[in-house]
């Protein structure tokens, strides 16, 4: 699959997760989850030409879109990807949320978002 397709299913299904747990929809939530956590994992498989194409969605319309990216691009472009979660963290809600605890993992040292080994298995 190419890259900008990954590119699209990962911002596809990051929305798609977010409109169903909006919906109090889990099932639906975490089948979105498990599809763009497919394609994260395939556009990181392919190295920083996988991460270059990943941040395209920095600039996404979508906010839910613009933190995930962030969030998996805190390792690779720092600058950039925390400049998008400490906007997104100003606001109030479910992803201003999100994005704050992205940044508090961060400072934490406990992120690991590009570390597939390292994630819960479902």
């Amino acid at each position: 699959m190419k890259l900008e397709a990954l590119v699209e299913q990962f911002a596809l299904n990051v929305a798609a997760q977010t409109e169903a747990t909006w919906r109090s929809d889990a099932r639906s939530a975490n089948k979105h989850a498990r599809k763009y956590g497919a394609a994260v994992d395939k556009l990181l498989a392919h190295g920083d030409a996988g991460r270059d194409a990943l941040l395209v969605l920095l600039q996404h319309e979508r906010m839910d879109v613009r933190v995930m990216a962030a969030a998996h691009l805190l390792r690779y472009r720092t600058a950039e990807a925390k400049a998008v979660l400490e906007e997104a963290a100003k606001g109030e809600g479910m992803i201003p949320f999100c994005a704050q605890q992205a940044l508090k993992r961060w400072e934490d040292g406990t992120w690991a978002l590009d570390r597939p080994d390292l994630r819960q298995e479902k």
